[in-house]
Formats: C-alpha cells, structure tokens, sequence
C-alpha cells in the first residue's frame, strides 16, 4: 500500500513563480493593506476596492507559472498518496499537477454570491462559480440576485476547512511543511494532529523554530528543497 504524504504549503512556495507574499517589499501586498482588502468589514464597507483587488491579483496569478517546487510536489504522486494543504489562494499546485489540494484560505479564481459562506458541508459549494483569471464587478449578480464575491476565507471569517485538513494531517505517514513559517493561525498548529512516528520535513531557507523533535530542518528555497526531499524519501 502507498504510503500518504502530506504537503503543508505557503506562500514562500508561489513567491519563487513571482507572486509576492505579505512580508515581501515591492509587492502587491506593498500597495495595499490586508485589512483593507481581505478582511470582512473591508467587503462589507468598499466591496469594489476589494473585488478591484482580486481582478488584480487574478491577472497576476495568470501570468506566472508554477515553478519546480509546485511540479516536485505534483511528481511525490507518482509513488504516494499526496494530499496538498495549503494557505495558497492561488492554483499553481492544480497547474503543476497536484490532484488534491484543499484551500484553507478559499480561492482568488472562484468566486460566490455574499450572501453564502464558507463551508465544507456542500450548502454554499453549489453556489461556487470559477471565473478563472476574469474581471468581477460590482453588479455583477449571482443567480440568486447577490453580488458576487471573491471565494476567500477573509480575515474574521471561519476556517471551514481547517477540520478535514486536521483529517489528513493526523493520517499523514509522512509530513511536509514548505513555504510557511508556521506562525499564521489556525494552519500553524495543523503539525500537532501528526501521529507521534510521522516524520515531519520542514524546507525552508531562513532560520526557523522547530516546535516539535521530529522536524527536520531543511534549510533551503523550495525548489532546492524538493530535491533534497525526494533524495531522503529514497
């Protein structure tokens, strides 16, 4: 039987396709403050700020490429079970090849009328529409006569997914946080659902605290981390 990896990834994974993170300089998120297009009495107050925003951040997204971390990532499938976790709200791992990624935070290429939520029992799923890289407009109506809105779970809204991820976290033979410095809540304390042998990776070039004794360090970008990865799965 495979054995099942699971990929925790963030946004230190799509940085190296181009695609600016928070804490980056010279971004997008320079030019914009996160509570002002992502939060939900942002939407609430100027939602034609926030959908100008993602018609953006959507451009942006189609106008990068997923890079070798995303493709390595997409190759572990070959020879595991792979779920992909991530806090990315881009489609780069889709693009790459990933066929189970679950979005924590939502997703920039959806969008779903304002009057449904985020959820994971498939009531507001329905409602989901995947506008891909196009431009949304305040006006733009869903079939049930509300503005659409961006698929994102805004800061100050629930977490739906966060349970069926702490499902595959805690059934994870092998565990791989990438691109994310573990200290955004609730994903950060996704690793503590691990089952107590599950090894646990953690590729990334900075410094970074290990919480748990089984973390192996491995101190390189994404792509170059991969590859050390792959060469310690074999």
């Amino acid at each position: 039987m495979k054995k099942r990896i699971v990929v925790l990834s963030g946004a230190g994974v799509s940085a190296e396709s181009g695609l600016s993170t928070y804490r980056d300089n010279g971004g997008l998120w320079d030019k914009y403050d996160p509570m002002e297009v992502a939060s939900a009495e942002a939407w609430a107050r100027q939602p034609g700020f926030v959908l100008e925003f993602y018609n953006g951040l959507r451009k942006r997204i189609r106008d990068v490429k997923p890079n070798d971390a995303h493709r390595l990532i997409a190759s572990l499938e070959d020879n595991y079970i792979v779920d992909v976790i991530t806090q990315n709200v881009d489609n780069l791992h889709e693009r790459a090849g990933s066929t189970h990624v679950v979005h924590l935070h939502g997703e920039a290429t959806k969008i779903r009328p304002e009057n449904t939520c985020n959820d994971y029992d498939g009531f507001s799923e329905r409602y989901v529409v995947d506008c891909g890289y196009d431009e949304v407009k305040l006006g733009d109506l869903a079939p049930n006569g509300a503005q659409y809105r961006p698929h994102i779970v805004f800061f100050g809204e629930a977490v739906p997914k966060l349970e069926p991820a702490i499902d595959l976290v805690a059934k994870a033979d092998i565990l791989l946080i990438i691109g994310t410095s573990m200290q955004v809540y609730p994903a950060a304390s996704l690793y503590r659902y691990a089952r107590f042998e599950t090894p646990i990776y953690v590729i990334d070039p900075a410094e970074v605290p290990l919480f748990d004794s089984r973390m192996k360090h491995i101190r390189k970008t994404g792509s170059e981390g991969m590859k050390d990865f792959i060469a310690e799965l074999k």
